[in-house]
């Protein structure tokens, strides 16, 4: 009876084993396909110098959702809007919180900065006072003129250079115009002007700083090489924080008095943040690294949406004279009464505008990735298992060329905006420039506003041409280079230099 009752012990411990290990087994089995990983550097070499366009290629071959292994990290790649939507909707608070790339350690900014920090408490403060003090509606209606003002200022340069043939580059006069709108709500001041050198310097340093965010590491592979920090991402992603942060600091000085008091008589979001500061609501390094975030989404990414859709208009002269035709139509009542004719209040009005927007945004994202996710536990996806602590990456710019979404991806063709209701704020999941769920970023009506506004006046006040090449007439627009290099922010290798042509 002993051996008996023994037996049927061994029996249930040996079949438990072997359901236990194919119960492993087939959660293993679950993962997303992928390519097969090498020994220890697993898929690392199948990310190229543009991860974006080598991810794409994978999804092509695997399904829009793979499983990578970079290193010792586990990554998932969403490459569809049907694997997002389903990511957003059902899984949003498990993958809300971020893996971290060690250069983001610098400066304690993952422990400081809105966009790093896990859902908390410190984060839903920030958040909160992001969303409610310094980017709702309100205040954004409330700064119309402001932005007017920016806008008027580019339009005046634009003229300048018109007037003796000069080249216009896009992409710094877009900078240095959104760089002044941010600088103005905030600091009531500008930091840049068009004949400086101030705002080309700020650029480069938030090139640097978004280029060593977004360049692939290896100590993001394996972890263990964050210790020693071997190719000095780390160190120099710090110093580069430093710097802007004094610009900051410099700023925030000048407002203090000298016994530690706050001279409180500016209306702007520098005196909100400084109340806040005074009533321990937030640190001071929490200042700097909320400024440094805005500063780094707001500035850089607008700058080059709009150098990408203006190339894409000198690229497709046919969408500009339509683009013209509608700018110029609604506002022919006015008769050029003020510098800027195309107001805030007119974007609405001016749907082949907002396409023109969209369409760049879904074929040149400011952000080819949002950035990373982490699972929190084991989620389920698509029919796959995502594992507890995967890193999740979402790839824009192949969700904006998926041809099961979009006929004719690789075309610029903004008619496909004007008869679908597909927008930009999150709950599309076709096109999501500025993400979606509770990451969603915050400054989005900003950044739309703005893009609108430059694009419109741009087009409405000026004709273009590129400049003379080998003594012709002119460049051909079918050889304009539309060569990206990869960042955090995804920008033209060649800067887009135009001719402006006055309709005065």
């Amino acid at each position: 009876m002993e051996n008996t009752t023994l037996g049927v012990i061994l029996a249930i411990i040996f079949l438990t084993f072997h359901v236990m290990k194919l119960l492993l087994s087939s959660n293993k089995a679950k993962l997303p396909p992928g390519p097969k990983p090498l020994p220890i550097i697993g898929n690392i070499l199948e990310l190229g110098d543009k991860p974006h366009r080598s991810f794409a290629n994978l999804a092509k071959i695997h399904g829009p959702l793979i499983t990578l292994k970079l290193g010792s990290v586990t990554t998932i790649v969403v490459s569809s809007s049907e694997v997002a939507k389903e990511m957003f909707l059902k899984n949003d608070q498990a993958l809300a919180n971020r893996t971290i790339p060690d250069s983001v350690r610098a400066g304690n900014h993952d422990k400081l900065s809105m966009s790093w920090l896990p859902v908390s408490p410190k984060w839903r403060n920030l958040r909160k006072i992001s969303a409610v003090q310094l980017l709702s509606s309100q205040r954004l209606d409330a700064s119309q003129a402001h932005r007017q003002v920016k806008v008027e200022q580019l339009i005046e340069y634009v003229k300048e250079c018109s007037k003796i043939g000069q080249c216009v580059d896009i992409g710094r006069v877009a900078f240095t115009t959104s760089l002044n709108l941010l600088s103005n709500t905030f600091f009531s001041k500008e930091l840049a002007s068009f004949d400086s050198n101030n705002a080309q310097e700020f650029k480069q340093l938030m090139w640097c700083i978004m280029e060593e965010i977004g360049r692939p590491n290896y100590a993001d592979y394996f972890p263990i090489l964050g210790y020693v920090d071997p190719f000095g991402v780390r160190r120099r992603l710090s110093r580069y924080f430093d710097q802007l942060i004094e610009v900051f600091q410099q700023i925030i000085r000048e407002r203090l008095s000298k016994d530690n008091k706050i001279v409180d008589n500016n209306n702007d979001v520098l005196a909100t943040l400084l109340h806040l500061y005074k009533q321990n609501e937030l640190s001071m390094d929490e200042i700097n690294h909320l400024l440094v975030d805005i500063f780094d989404a707001g500035t850089d990414t607008t700058a080059s949406t709009l150098e990408w859709a203006m190339s894409e208009l000198i690229k497709n002269p046919h969408i500009m004279i339509k683009a013209q035709a509608e700018v110029r139509q609604a506002t022919s009542s006015r008769g050029g009464a003020t510098v800027v004719d195309v107001q805030e209040s007119d974007i609405n009005n001016l749907p082949y505008i907002q396409a023109i927007i969209k369409e760049s945004l879904r074929l040149h994202p400011p952000t080819v990735f949002l950035l990373p996710r982490k699972a929190d536990v084991d989620v389920q996806l698509y029919g796959y298992l995502v594992p507890k602590n995967a890193q999740v990456l979402v790839n824009l710019w192949a969700i904006g060329r998926d041809p099961n979404v979009w006929p004719d991806p690789e075309v610029f063709r903004p008619e496909r905006f004007l008869d679908c209701e597909v927008d930009v704020k999150g709950r599309d999941f076709e096109l999501l420039p500025f993400g979606a769920g509770r990451r969603i970023c915050p400054g989005l009506s900003l950044a739309y506003r703005m893009l609108n506004l430059m694009l419109a006046n741009l087009v409405h006040s000026f004709d273009w041409k590129l400049p003379n090449v080998e003594n012709k007439s002119g460049s051909d627009p079918d050889e304009l280079d539309m060569d990206e290099k990869f960042g955090i922010t995804l920008q033209k290798v060649k800067p887009l230099q135009i001719i402006p042509m006055s309709r005065n």
